[in-house]
């Protein structure tokens, strides 16, 4: 287990449900990898990339939901902008995105 935090301290990251849109290969980025571009409804259009390609192919992510952390500064990765860091639990290395059990409105917070 990592260091214990505070309420006050987990209530400052914002955890949305956004659409995937859009899916790109990301051939600059040292570990496979994927750019995704996901719809956060009136929280707008942000990207991200994702080390998801060995469980994911790029169909099966189009129109999927998914869980991300949507305050961070972006961060520049090779010469792409991520903009939100979506979530996912790490299976040897392999990222299983996490996702609402049912369709939710984009952007709907996750408590």
């Amino acid at each position: 287990m990592n260091e214990l935090i505070t309420f006050e301290d987990f209530s400052k990251v914002d955890l949305r449900i956004g659409t995937i849109i859009k899916v790109n290969d990301f051939p600059e980025a040292r570990k496979p990898a994927y750019q995704l571009t996901i719809d956060f409804g009136d929280l707008g259009v942000k990207k991200t990339s994702a080390q998801i390609t060995t469980l994911y192919r790029k169909d099966d992510l189009l129109e999927k939901q998914i869980v991300a952390v949507v305050n961070f500064p972006k961060k520049q990765i090779a010469k792409f902008m991520s903009e939100c860091l979506v979530v996912g639990a790490v299976k040897a290395k392999d990222v299983m995105l996490l996702n609402p059990e049912h369709k939710v409105k984009n952007g709907t917070p996750v408590l």
